[in-house]
């Protein structure tokens, strides 16, 4: 049977700025995506590329004394260089200055204007130039822009719309009957609540006199189409629309990937085009969250955002790519911080997969002469090595569900708890003790398993680090590491006995995190007993030694509490909101752990917690207990029982 296509696409990015992190998450978000498809089987298509008319551009061009062309060309050099360095590999990049796209919006235009879906009218309202958008007055903010917060203009002239009200009690029907097509579910709530109010026609087009870059309407030379009613097409203008039917019939309907910020264009306009146009919907419209700086939105304007470019040169193009993939849960917020990236890089790459590889190829290096030993006959049928192995391939059944309902972090995580698994593994089966052993198949076992464990779980996070993990296959004698077959992800004993294994080196070297700023330490004066009572004897609670007594420790209630839930905190860098259960006792618990565990991480998990400390509001979120954890440099992890123990039993 012939595989189901998989068609992907990014926003067309606006040429008048230079990429920066917004742009490198969606492209390499949608390259991951495209790669995991590929490396299980799907036939994919990944489309990108670059929106390059409208009103900044043309003002742009003036400024630099050229004409408009001239000046895309030489702009839209920066995103394609920039996703050659990051590794991307989509399958066409379009420009909506290329033929081949303005001959079908005018086609579009024209069809909708001859069937009466695009009238003329006089428009009189407020116009933001940046947005390059259109507003009624209960539409603006203290005055300003909606969108960005900008000034607007006064705009009072002839035009022609689009009949979008028309739709909107189609699109609210379709939108409940397909709860896939927009996601995640609360953006798709965002949309239905917009469209509660009035639907308003369109305006699809720009006076020449007063933007002349952009698409001429077939049916009036005086005037450019508008700049989003042209940059949407090019989803369907790029894969064969009323140009190549089998083509557009094999990609179409796409997955659209964009940020939220895009959401109304793409849920609302762009749907209520295509029923216009007589074309059925996307497969699904995925909004990602925002790359935060703190708690604050990266902006241009803030002068906040990051340069991909900046962290490539620094720390390499696949821990880059990593570090994106797997920090921010898709749909939610994320801060980017150079601490949470080199906190993130050593414990999952350096600490983890680095480690692992490195302690393999030396064993097998010492204790078999550097060539892969042959495991003995069944181990991965029963017994520790077959716990292992199934584990592995767990991760990998993981990791293609995470692919289909967008929640890639945690396949990624179930791939790194496999690398971990396996540095278990090997703590428990001592090959430096099987090595001392008459017999060498047990060493020889666990050594054959280690590396097969690493040889899936570098196949399956080659999307995300594709240079990186070629190298480590290659590390362990595979003729053709760039190339990963699907089947060989589920399958044992692929890597053959006798190969030489030879060492690449520190694959990820660890990072020495910036040494912290000097803390202040503030003196504050001796608190005096109260009167009537002695000052507590030396050694005790309230001496500076920190020693308490048993009376005071005994005031302190631990319990065990299962966490049935946990989500980030608007505007929280460090705080998940926890719910979980004690008992028969339900609690919400606020805790300083988002830098250290995601919250589809903790789901499941049963932990220690102080139970009878006084409520508090952090964020404005109550809290109603305190976890337990161990720190240690930079890395941190909940106290949790040993074994299975129901949720509400007393910690002695």
């Amino acid at each position: 049977m012939k595989p189901e296509s998989y068609y992907v696409t990014t926003p067309i990015y606006y040429v008048n700025d230079k990429p920066h992190l917004g742009h490198a998450y969606t492209t390499v978000l949608a390259d991951v995506l495209a790669r995991c498809q590929r490396l299980f089987g799907r036939d994919v298509w990944f489309l990108t590329g670059t929106d390059e008319h409208g009103q900044k551009v043309q003002e742009a061009a003036a400024k630099l004394g050229i004409d408009p062309q001239t000046h895309v060309d030489g702009t839209v050099q920066r995103f394609q260089e920039a996703w050659k360095r990051l590794e991307i590999r989509n399958d066409d990049f379009i420009r909506t200055t290329e033929p081949r796209h303005k001959a079908i919006v005018q086609e579009i235009l024209q069809d909708l204007y001859d069937r009466g879906e695009i009238y003329r009218d006089e428009y009189d309202g407020w116009y933001c130039v940046p947005c390059e958008r259109f507003f009624t007055e209960k539409d603006l903010k203290d005055g300003n822009c909606p969108e960005c917060g900008r000034p607007v203009q006064r705009v009072r002239e002839a035009n022609y719309f689009f009949k979008m009200s028309a739709y909107q009690d189609w699109l609210v029907e379709y939108i409940q009957a397909h709860p896939e097509f927009i996601q995640p579910e609360f953006r798709r709530n965002e949309t239905l609540g917009f469209l509660r109010k009035p639907l308003q026609d369109l305006c699809i087009s720009r006076p020449k006199s007063r933007l002349a870059w952009g698409i001429e309407l077939p049916f009036d030379r005086d005037y450019v189409t508008y700049v989003w009613f042209d940059a949407l097409v090019n989803y369907v203008s790029a894969i064969g629309y009323r140009r190549d039917d089998a083509r557009f019939a094999r990609w179409w309907p796409a997955i659209h990937l964009m940020a939220k910020d895009i959401l109304t264009t793409h849920t609302v306009y762009w749907p209520c085009m295509l029923k216009a146009m007589g074309v059925a919907m996307p497969k699904t419209i995925f909004a990602h969250g925002w790359w935060l700086m703190g708690s604050t939105k990266m902006s241009k304007s803030l002068g906040n955002v990051v340069n991909p470019m900046d962290m490539m040169d620094r720390y390499g193009v696949d821990p880059f790519r990593y570090f994106l993939m797997a920090e921010m849960v898709l749909g939610q917020d994320a801060s980017f911080t150079e601490d949470a990236f080199i906190r993130r890089y050593n414990a999952d790459l350096a600490n983890d997969l680095g480690n692992l590889l490195n302690r393999v190829v030396s064993m097998v290096g010492k204790y078999c002469g550097g060539k892969l030993p042959a495991p003995t006959a069944g181990a991965f049928k029963n017994g520790p090595a077959a716990d292992l192995f199934n584990q592995v391939a767990a991760a990998a059944t993981g990791l293609k569900a995470s692919i289909d309902d967008f929640t890639l972090s945690a396949g990624i995580a179930q791939v790194i708890d496999a690398v971990r698994a396996t540095n278990k593994f090997i703590e428990a089966q001592q090959p430096w003790t099987q090595a001392r052993a008459a017999d060498p198949g047990p060493l020889h076992t666990t050594l054959y398993a280690a590396a097969e464990s690493l040889r899936v779980c570098a196949g399956l996070l080659s999307p995300l680090m594709p240079t990186k993990m070629a190298e480590l296959r290659a590390a362990l004698g595979m003729e053709n590491p760039m190339t990963v077959n699907p089947e060989e992800l589920t399958k044992s004993e692929v890597l053959k006995p006798g190969t030489p294994v030879a060492a690449p080196g520190a694959l990820f070297p660890r990072i020495e995190a910036p040494a912290p700023a000097a803390e202040t330490k503030i003196e504050t004066p001796a608190a005096k007993p109260a009167e009537g009572k002695k000052a507590p004897p030396p050694g005790t609670i309230g001496n500076p030694e920190g020693v308490i007594v048993y009376d005071d420790f005994a005031k302190v209630q631990l319990r065990t509490a299962k966490i049935m839930g946990a989500e980030a905190i608007e505007g929280a860098v460090k705080l998940l909101k926890l719910s979980v259960l004690m008992g028969d006792e339900r609690r919400q618990i606020v805790a300083g752990i988002a830098l250290y565990y995601k919250p589809e991480e903790l789901i499941g998990k049963t932990v220690v917690v102080v139970s009878n400390l006084a409520p508090i509001k952090l964020r404005g979120v109550e809290s109603q207990g305190m976890l337990l954890a161990a720190s240690k440099g930079e890395r941190l992890r909940l106290v949790t029982v040993d074994g299975d123990l129901s949720s509400g039993a007393v910690v002695k």
